[in-house]
C-alpha cells in the first residue's frame, strides 16, 4: 500500500503502517520541529510541505490519502468558526488532493467537535464533498483508551472507498455492529469533566486528550498532573518537584500495554488530575490520563508535590516508541533536545494504535476483496 500523508505531524500513521509493509510516498508539514522529526526518521521520503500547494506537487500514484486537517475550528473548546475559518477549509483542501490522486482509500481524523460544527452542517458539506468524488464512506468516533495506550483520546475518523461504502465500513465496524448486534461496551460514567474553562478542581476518571492547545484554569495554567503508585529508589534531585527521584523512576511511571517497534510495556495504574500553577493544588482521577494538550504540561505527583510527565511518557500516551521525538534540532544534539515542542508534537498526534488498527482493517479488506 502505497500513501500520501497530509498535515503529518510527526507521522503516527506511519509508526503505526510500517509493521504492515504500507510505504509512504510523501508528506506534507510545515511546522518546524515535526518537519525536523520527519526528516531524521524519514529521510528517503519527501516534505512536501504547504498542502495548499499540492497542484504543485508530482503525480506519482497513491492507494491511500490519509491527514488529519486542523481541529481548532471544530472543537467545542473554540471559536466554532467552522469552514470560515481558514484553518477549517483545509478539510477541503484534503478533499481536492484527494480529487486529483484519487486514492481508492480516504482516512481523515478530526475532533469530535466536528460533528456538531455549525449544527452539523460542515461536517455535511464534507461528507457531501466524498460523495460528489465517488467515495463511499464511514465515520465512527474511537477512543484510544480502548486500544491499549492509557490516555482517553475520542477522534472522529472517516474512512473513505471510491466506488463502495461497504468496504469503508466494514474497516470501521465489525460485522456484527453492522448487522444490530452490537458488543457490549464499557460502562460510561458520570463524571465531572477533566478541564473545564469556568472553574478549577473537577476532574474525570483517566489521563484525558493529550492536547495540542489549552486554556488557563481558576487564573493559572492548568497542568495535567498524575499520581505515581512507583516507588522512589534512587538519589538523583530533581529541583522541580523537591523530591529526590531517579530517572528510571520518571520512565517507568507512565506506560502502555501497547507494543511497537520492539516496544512493549505492561499497563500499570496511575492516578491523574488537572494541577493549577498558581495553587499547586491537585484533582485526581484514575485508571488513564485525559486528553494530553499542547499547553498543559503534564505533571506527575510524587508524594505531596507534583512532577512534570516527561517527553518519553507523554510519547508513551500516544502509542510512540521512546524517545521518538528525541532528536537533534536547531544545533542541538539529541541528548539536548527541547522538551516543549515534543510536548506539542505529542499533543497534536494521532495515538498510533488506533492507526495501526485501521491499517489492519484496510489490509483485511483488501485481502478478503482479492480472494472475491
Amino acid at each position: 500500500m502505497k500513501y500520501g500523508s497530509v498535515c503529518s505531524g510527526v507521522e503516527a500513521a506511519t509508526v503505526a503502517w510500517h509493521p504492515l509493509g504500507w510505504k509512504p510516498q510523501w508528506f506534507s508539514e510545515i511546522e518546524k520541529f515535526p518537519s525536523a522529526v520527519l526528516d531524521n526518521h524519514y529521510p528517503d521520503t519527501p516534505n512536501l510541505g504547504d498542502m495548499t500547494k499540492f497542484k504543485e506537487w508530482n503525480d506519482d500514484p497513491i492507494d491511500l490519502l490519509v491527514g488529519g486537517t486542523p481541529c481548532q475550528s471544530f472543537s467545542v473548546a473554540g471559536l466554532r468558526k467552522g469552514l470560515a475559518d481558514p484553518r477549517g477549509n483545509l478539510m477541503l483542501t484534503y478533499l481536492a488532493i484527494a480529487e486529483r490522486y484519487q486514492p481508492r482509500w480516504l482516512v481523515w481524523e478530526n475532533v469530535p467537535g466536528v460533528l456538531s460544527s455549525n449544527r452539523g452542517r460542515d461536517f455535511g458539506t464534507f461528507l457531501g464533498a466524498l460523495g460528489q468524488l465517488g467515495y463511499g464512506f464511514a465515520y465512527r468516533v474511537l477512543n484510544a483508551e480502548y486500544f491499549g495506550v492509557a490516555q482517553r483520546r475520542r477522534r472522529v475518523f472517516v474512512v473513505g472507498y471510491l466506488g463502495d461504502w461497504r468496504r469503508a465500513a466494514a474497516v470501521l465496524f465489525e460485522r456484527e455492529s453492522m448487522s444490530g448486534h452490537l458488543a457490549p461496551s464499557r460502562e460510561t460514567r458520570e463524571e465531572a469533566a477533566g478541564y473545564t474553562s469556568s472553574s478549577f478542581g473537577s476532574y474525570s476518571e483517566g489521563v484525558g486528550t493529550v492536547r495540542a492547545a489549552g486554556g488557563d484554569l481558576g487564573g493559572g495554567s492548568e497542568t495535567l498532573v498524575a499520581k505515581c503508585l512507583t516507588t522512589r529508589v534512587g538519589s538523583a534531585y530533581d529541583a522541580w518537584t523537591e523530591q529526590f527521584i531517579t530517572d528510571q523512576e520518571k520512565v517507568n511511571s507512565i506506560t502502555a500495554s501497547y507494543g511497537m517497534g520492539g516496544v512493549d510495556y505492561e499497563t500499570k495504574p496511575l492516578v491523574f488530575g488537572a494541577q493549577n500553577s498558581s495553587t499547586q493544588s491537585l484533582s485526581a482521577s484514575t485508571d488513564v490520563t485525559p486528553t494530553l494538550d499542547k499547553s498543559k504540561t503534564p505533571a506527575m505527583q510524587l508524594g505531596h508535590t507534583v512532577r512534570r510527565l516527561s517527553p518519553k511518557e507523554c510519547e508513551r500516551l500516544q502509542g510512540f516508541p521512546d524517545d521518538y521525538t528525541r532528536i537533534p534540532y536547531r544545533n542541538k544534539s539529541a541528548e539536548d533536545c527541547p522538551d516543549s515542542p515534543r510536548y506539542k508534537a505529542m499533543g497534536n498526534s494521532m495515538a498510533v494504535p488506533v492507526m495501526n488498527w485501521i491499517g489492519k482493517r484496510i489490509q483485511m479488506v483488501e485481502k478478503e476483496t482479492e480472494n472475491l
